[in-house]
Formats: C-alpha cells, sequence, structure tokens
C-alpha cells in the first residue's frame, strides 16, 4: 500500500531575531491509508510543528512533505487554501477553536461546507450520527459535555470528506471515559469514511488506543510502536502491555535513536561495537570504554592535574 503521507528529511527552523531553532532536524514518516496513529513526544520535540506542516498552516525550511498527493513546500497561496478546505480536517484541544458557541451542533458541521459553498444539511445529520450524537442536532456546545463537544469537532472536521485528520491533544482536557469515546469513535469513523487519522499528543498510554505510535526526539522519529492486530470495531480499549510490538527507526542515511533511559542504564557513551551473528545485529558496549573518550578523560586528568600544580 503506498503511503498517503510521505515526510522525507524534514527540517524546520525557526528564525527569531538573530536566533535560529530547529525544530525538526531531518524527520523521515511515513503513514498509510485509513491508518489511526499518533505522534507522540515530549514538549520543545517538534509534534506540534510536524503537525503544522501536515496541516498546511506552516511550510518546511527543507525536505520534503507530501500529503495525498499534495507537495506542501510547493504550494501556492490559492492550492494551500483549497489543501486546507478540502483535503485535511483539524480538531484542537481547544474546544473554543473547534466551536462556534451560539451555534447549534448541526449548524456548526454546515459552516465549513457553506464556506466551501456546498451545504448538505443530510451530510451533516449522517456526520453527527457517525459521532454518536444524533440526539443533539439542536443543542449548543454549553449544552453538551466536553466529550460531546469534541465529537461535534470531530464531525465538523470532517465535512468536506477530507483525506487526512489531524487532531491536536484531542483528549487532553477530557477525563478518561470522555476520551476513550473519543478514540473509538476516531477508529470509527476511519473505517466508515476511509479517513486517516493523526493524533498529535504527549500522552504515552494513547499507545494502547492506536494501530500505531511513533516517538519524536529532538525533531526526529526515534521509536515506532505497531499493534499487532487491527483494532476491531467496537473493541473496548484497555491498557495492555503484550498488544504492541515496539521497533527503533532507521533514519534515511541508516542512523538509529536509542533512548536516554536506555543510554543511562547501560552505560552508553557516544560509541557502540556492533557485531553480525547471522541475521541478527548485536550492539554492545565497549569493556572499558572507546579509544576516544579514554584519551579525553586522560587529557581532562593531566589538564587538571596541571592546573591544580
Amino acid at each position: 500500500m503506498e503511503p498517503i503521507i510521505i515526510c522525507d528529511n524534514l527540517v524546520k527552523i525557526y528564525r527569531i531575531a538573530d536566533l535560529e531553532v530547529m525544530a525538526l532536524q531531518g524527520l523521515d514518516l511515513r503513514i498509510y491509508p485509513q491508518e489511526v496513529m499518533a505522534i507522540i513526544g515530549a514538549s520543545g520535540s517538534g509534534k506540534s510543528t510536524l503537525l503544522n506542516i501536515l496541516g498546511g498552516l506552516d511550510e518546511p525550511t527543507a525536505g520534503t512533505a507530501i500529503v495525498a498527493g499534495w507537495n506542501l513546500g510547493r504550494l501556492t497561496r490559492r492550492q494551500r487554501l483549497t489543501y486546507m478546505r478540502e483535503h485535511v480536517g483539524f480538531v484542537w484541544q481547544n474546544v473554543a477553536r473547534n466551536l462556534i458557541p451560539y451555534l447549534t451542533a448541526e449548524e456548526n458541521v454546515l459552516v465549513p461546507m457553506i464556506l466551501n459553498g456546498k451545504a448538505d444539511r443530510a451530510w451533516a445529520r449522517e456526520l453527527l450520527e457517525a459521532v454518536g450524537l444524533g440526539h443533539r442536532f439542536h443543542h449548543r456546545p454549553l449544552e453538551m459535555s466536553g466529550g460531546e463537544q469534541q465529537r461535534v469537532a470531530i464531525a465538523i472536521a470532517l465535512a468536506n470528506r477530507p483525506k487526512v485528520l489531524l487532531a491536536d491533544e484531542p483528549t487532553g482536557a477530557l477525563d478518561t471515559r470522555s476520551s476513550r469515546q473519543v478514540l473509538e469513535v476516531f477508529h470509527h469513523v476511519s473505517r466508515a469514511y476511509g479517513v486517516t487519522v493523526v493524533i498529535v499528543t504527549h500522552d504515552r498510554t494513547m499507545a494502547y488506543a492506536v494501530d500505531r505510535f511513533v516517538e519524536i526526539r529532538d525533531g526526529k522519529t526515534s521509536v515506532e510502536t505497531v499493534r499487532r492486530r487491527p483494532f476491531t470495531e467496537g473493541e473496548h480499549i484497555q491498557e495492555d502491555e503484550e498488544s504492541h510490538d515496539e521497533y527503533v527507526v532507521l533514519d534515511s542515511a541508516g542512523r538509529l535513536q536509542i533512548p536516554p533511559e536506555l543510554r543511562e542504564a547501560l552505560g552508553i557513551g557516544s560509541r557502540l561495537q556492533l557485531e553480525v551473528e547471522g541475521d541478527k545485529l548485536i550492539l554492545k558496549v565497549p569493556e572499558e570504554g572507546t579509544p576516544g573518550e579514554t584519551s579525553r578523560d586522560a587529557g581532562k586528568q593531566d589538564e587538571e592535574q596541571g592546573f591544580a600544580g
């Protein structure tokens, strides 16, 4: 299956006065049609920057970002607006950013259709039914719970039939029960309408609710975790450590990231020994340190002794 989202050596540099901040440092990523996947990372890892690029809100500094055939680094202003209006949908953590408070649920879903010149009340109602809110057509946001408001936001994001749905911390402000309902809705609409769902979050427990999640560290993908069997309709989301397989990700240059906690636990410095045994690659920590580190340590000790003398 061909990926619907392709990121190759993606770089994003923000310039503020005389300062440059590299948010993405050669990120590689593939996302496939109808996947429900998450991008996980700590604050400052680059995950929100990646979401903004995929959504057309920002442009890459270098590298390639292609979504549903659109090369996001080569769009004119008019093309970018068309892409954002028709080919990608957004669900934000802040409900106020998703909904117009004085409109009903049905009217909120109709707004993006009206802006696109294709208002369809029957489609709006079908979407609300799909997210489990058929009984809330005429309710305004303040008359609904936070979880219901977020499900209306999903219906709004699907109003113009996009191929990709981007969600920024969609469960960050919800309780556990409402979070699970929202995640189950993502799975349902993905299968019902063939949409690819990309969720950006800092919550590692999201791994149990998606088909696959990728961790970002320092602007690059580092670890990928894949669900062993597809999520089935109606399946109850629960934490199960045996449900996923974890992989270390190689970038386009063949480099990999070893998690900091593992490097610290094993005493890994700047070098490792690589051995091949049949179909296995074995990384070993040198028993007596690496030559470079040993010489640097010795030189440092000489300097300290000379200074003390």
